[in-house]
């Protein structure tokens, strides 16, 4: 009806405007003084101090990761260089050192018996049983005076190789770990060595608070500040990571942007079911006029370098957003001390009467 649709368009055209009454009560006043301490703390400790809410951030920096390792081990009857027990050798942020291997030497294509340990050391009657490191013949042939194991088309002898440990000299190699970051958001590059031409790195490990711009590391030093021990870490092998983060606040001087780093162990060591880390490899040469080959089964420490950053600069829009949200907050304590003014207290009736007036 008419009526009804008059008192509509009334209240559709109205405006409310805040009326401010001053109430005398000791313990809504705490509560909306501390609210609004604790929203300020919050904003300017937390958002602006800790969390700069000033500035404008870029997170995961373009990085480039070049690494170079140098020393001499021995084991028996030989001495390893940089060229054998650095895999791969490009100098790339991933790469092991072999700390421990088990050469099987003259390998040739050819059917021989299966090793015993690969068939659980049982008598063999039915090859379909048998693990098999070759294609199975089918035929169960005599390993040694005692037991059968399956005959397999492989190169043989299959792999039974003696060991040899590395890891004499392993805890001194030393590791040069060069990275280069670059954000681009605010134009800004960075690298972790020292610009000295006085052949500075020749001369230097690293040391967090005399040498942080001389990123040479021995593996020793690694591994123990990852928190394990080099011999057990030697003998079944694992993966370590150096950690390189680059925190900058680009509203300071560049001096203060530095590579703060870290180190831990990335494999789940406590898991019995393939620990450690191994991987197989060979070499071919011609022996009588036929194919053959030496295989070795190499244990050892892969580092994986790891770069992660963030950078900062000053912005005004993050700054005003930020200023916004810190006001709209405090605004936001008179709407619950009015809830508890009008819902909780024992003049509730008497307040809400103060604060809301009709005006025609």
């Amino acid at each position: 009806d008419v009526m009804g649709f008059g008192k509509v368009w009334r209240d559709f055209c109205s405006y409310e405007t805040p009326k401010v009454i001053v109430v005398k009560n000791p313990n809504l006043g705490i509560i909306y003084r501390l609210v609004q301490l604790l929203i300020l703390v919050y904003f300017i400790w937390y958002v602006f101090s800790n969390q700069k809410g000033y500035q404008e951030c870029e997170s995961g920096p373009e990085s480039s990761v070049i690494t170079k390792v140098k020393g001499v081990t021995f084991s028996q009857h030989k001495v390893w260089d940089v060229e054998e027990y650095v895999k791969p050798p490009e100098g790339g942020s991933v790469f092991s050192i072999i700390t421990r291997v088990e050469v099987t030497p003259s390998q040739t294509q050819m059917t021989c018996p299966e090793h015993k340990s690969r068939d659980k050391g049982e008598i063999c009657s039915f090859c379909r049983c048998c693990c098999s490191a070759g294609m199975k013949t089918g035929h169960c042939v005599p390993y040694n005076f005692t037991k059968k194991t399956c005959q397999v088309m492989a190169w043989c002898p299959v792999e039974n190789g003696a060991t040899f440990s590395l890891a004499a000299m392993a805890p001194e190699f030393t590791i040069l770990i060069k990275n280069n970051i670059h954000f681009p958001r605010f134009h800004f590059s960075k690298e972790n060595i020292k610009d000295k031409s006085d052949g500075y790195l020749g001369n230097c490990t690293f040391n967090e608070t005399t040498d942080l711009y001389c990123p040479i590391f021995k593996l020793g030093f690694i591994v123990e500040q990852a928190g394990e021990d080099f011999s057990k870490l030697a003998q079944k092998g694992g993966v370590i990571g150096v950690i390189i983060n680059w925190n900058c606040n680009l509203d300071l001087p560049d001096s203060e942007c530095n590579p703060r780093y870290s180190f831990r162990r990335l494999d789940p060591k406590w898991t019995q079911v393939s620990s450690g880390y191994n991987y197989r490899f060979a070499k071919y040469y011609q022996h009588g006029g036929r194919s053959t080959r030496t295989l070795f089964k190499a244990y050892g420490i892969r580092i994986d370098v790891l770069v992660h950053g963030q950078a900062g600069k000053f912005s005004l829009i993050p700054t005003i957003i930020n200023l916004a949200t810190a006001l709209t907050s405090i605004g936001v304590v008179s709407f619950l001390c009015d809830w508890i003014l009008l819902t909780f207290m024992n003049k509730n009736k008497v307040y809400s009467t103060r604060k809301f007036d009709q005006v025609w």
